[in-house]
Order: C-alpha cells, then structure tokens, then sequence
C-alpha cells in the first residue's frame, strides 16, 4: 500500500489514502485524524495491519460540514447531531443553534451596556464628591438609578395582581403565575410535566427576598443575585420533571421581575413575554426565545407569516429537564437584567396564551384602559378567551407607585 495521493481498490469501492482526502476535502491530516478520534468523520477503512486511514470521495462534503460548524463555534457533542441528520433537519438544528448563540450575544451586549451607563453614572457621582479622582461627564444618563429620575417623589411600591386560565380548548392547565410585593412572574410548561415544571420555576423565585435587608444593594450584588436565583429555577425544574418518562421533553418558560424597591431585576427565557406601559405607549422588553422569532430577526419570515408558522411552537430555549434526545432545542440557561423604574410604570407579564392570539394593540387598549391591576388581568383573560382561548392563559400586571408615607 502507499501512504499518500493515490487512490486504493476496495470492496466498498474507490477509496483514497488521508493525504488525497486532505486534498479534496481541503482539510489537513491532522485536523481529519481529529475528527476521526473525536467520532464526527469516521474512515471509510482503516487498514488492520499498519492503521492507515483511507476515505470514500463522496465523505468529502461531510467534512467540510464538519469544519463549517466547527467554524461557527457549535461543540463538538452537537456537531455529531447534526451531520447524521438529512439535509433539511440539519439546516433546522443549525439555524437553531445560531439563533441561540445570537439571543445569548444579545443578552451579554444589553449586560455589557447596562455595566458602561451604571459604571459612568458612578463615575460621574464620584467626580462630585470633594477630592474625588473620578473623570467628569455631561449630567444625565440612562444608567441612572430610578430615585434620581424622581428626586422628592418618595421611596416607590409595586401594586400588583395575578391570573391564569385554563383556555376554551385545553382541559388541563399548565401555565403559573404569581404576583407579590416582592415577585411578578409568569411561566408557561409543556409536556408531560409541564404543570409541575412551571410550579417549580416560580416557587424557587420565591425565597428571594429582595431588598429586605437594610440599605440598597448594589448593580453588582444585585446582577449576582439574579443569576443565583436564574440558577435556582432551573434546579428546581430539573428535578420537578426527574420522575417523568422523558424528563428532558418537559419544561416550560419563565418570565419574572423582582422587586429591590428601586429596581426591577428580569429573569427570561422562552416565548412568555414582559411589556411595559409607560406615556401611553405600550413596549415589548423581552425577545422570544423561538425560531420563528429568530426567523422574524434574520429577515426571512414577516411577523404575519410566522403566526401561522408550522414551527411557531418551537422553543430555542426553555427551562427543562436533563437533555438525552430532546427533539427541542434548548438551553436552560435564562436571560437576566435590571431594569429602572419610574413611578407611573405599569408592567405586563403573560404566556403566549395572550400575546399568541391577541395583538399588541388589543393588549395594551385593555391595559390602559384597566383602573389598576385585578381589573387589567380579568380584561385580558377575557380577551384570549374571546379569541378562541386555544390555549393555557397566564398573566400578571403590576403598578409602580409611590409608597404612602404615614
């Protein structure tokens, strides 16, 4: 046998040693001999005696699937996935994955951006302070803390109200929703232990208690604090779907904000969604995690063609139970930020049961329209329902106000 460029007679036909296969494939050897003992691109024959590496031509085009992936950064466990799928179910699992890596860079940039306003308002608060080294900046700034917006108006509360529905079709409900001085929060599951799964997630936020120490937490212990709490959900999802026949099949989503007494801490992921009313305008401030969403981002879908979309339901990522063979692709690894407040705010937290099949100028008609929160969360549960109710309905509305002084 000879080592290199030439092609060598096989029962299974043509075969060509690793340098040839290197050639048209236009890989190295050594990348393809990684390959092989990673398990992603097997040799057509491996020869018994010396162990040389031989290929099938037509293997050529899978590698260069493999590297192109490995190009974009997929791992390696997920690589093996796709290439042993046909040609259409690996486009599916790559837009997939790419939309999960664009959601996550989007939730690390609004980070990143929330952490230069906080840190340039602290900045410029120390530059006031006698002696202080800290650079000087123009008054004024995104990042500023809720109380200085309002200076004088008082410490601020959260009056708020929850519901859930089971629908007009489904007969079992498997949405939650809690609303508490300290927690606002909507979760959506699915599969079979979809009702235990969102139970869970919102019972594990509960314990957080915000802002019931003495003094204001900063940004950076309350970021942290979010995170642990984001970790705790998806704990207790995972072991409240372990019993389940696929565990891995059953999750939900969670949209949640806990109240600091100065901040809104969000928690997100999933299709479950969080608006906010302020100035008589109504803003969505969670991005789905779905593909048809992702579709809707890349510019290959209208926002009217993916309502009726074959993979509407198709959630990118989702809080679950330990994944073997989910034919869902998911993370559970949920979004976290602050938010400030203003007093006047009034905040919506609802599954897709609401915002699937009433339009945003419906949702925020009934939410202006609402004197305060128990009579916004009725109006809209009514609403689904008069929409045909397809669906489980959660929702939880909450005021921003200023606390009364005794």
């Amino acid at each position: 046998m000879e080592r290199e460029g030439r092609a060598v007679g096989a029962a299974s036909g043509e075969l060509v040693t690793i340098g040839e296969f290197a050639r048209l494939s236009r890989l190295s050897a050594k990348a393809l001999r990684r390959y092989d003992e990673l398990g992603l691109l097997r040799p057509a024959l491996v020869d018994p005696v010396n162990g040389y590496r031989y290929y099938d031509p037509a293997q050529a085009e899978e590698a260069r699937l493999v590297a192109w992936l490995r190009r974009i950064g997929m791992p390696l466990s997920r690589i093996g996935r796709v290439v042993a799928l046909d040609a259409g179910a690996a486009a599916v699992e790559i837009r997939a994955y790419w939309a999960r890596v664009e959601a996550e860079t989007a939730a690390r940039r609004d980070l990143a951006m929330y952490l230069v306003d906080h840190l340039s308002a602290e900045g410029r608060a120390m530059a006031r302070i006698p002696g202080s080294t800290g650079s000087t900046g123009n008054a004024g700034s995104a990042g500023g803390t809720g109380s200085a917006g309002r200076a004088g108006a008082g410490p601020l509360a959260i009056r708020c109200a929850a519901l859930t529905d089971t629908g007009v079709v489904r007969t079992a409900n498997q949405d939650a929703a809690f609303a508490g001085p300290r927690l606002l929060a909507v979760a959506d599951g699915f599969g079979e232990g979809g009702a235990e799964a969102s139970a869970a997630a919102i019972e594990a936020l509960k314990p957080s208690a915000w802002g019931s120490g003495g003094g204001v937490p900063s940004a950076a212990d309350l970021l942290n604090a979010l995170e642990d709490t984001a970790d705790s959900a998806s704990r207790a999802v995972r072991e409240a779907v372990a019993s389940c026949a696929a565990p891995d099949g059953s999750g939900t989503t969670l949209t949640a904000m806990l109240w600091t007494g100065s901040r809104l801490g969000l928690v997100h992921i999933g299709d479950s969604r969080a608006y906010l009313l302020r100035g008589g305008e109504l803003f969505r401030i969670t991005h789905d995690h779905s593909l048809v969403q992702s579709m809707i981002d890349d510019g290959s879908l209208s926002r009217e063609e993916a309502a009726s979309h074959p993979q509407r339901a198709l959630l990118l990522k989702a809080l679950v139970g330990e994944a073997r063979s989910a034919q869902v692709a998911v993370a559970s690894r949920p979004d976290v930020r602050l938010r400030e407040v203003l007093a006047g705010d009034r905040y919506l937290l609802c599954s897709d049961g609401l915002s699937a099949v009433v339009d945003e100028a419906d949702l925020r008609a009934a939410v202006v329209a609402a004197d305060g929160p128990e009579e916004a969360v009725r109006r809209l549960v009514g609403l689904a329902r008069e929409a045909g109710g397809p669906d489980n309905v959660a929702c939880a509305v909450a005021d921003v106000v200023v606390e009364e002084q005794e």
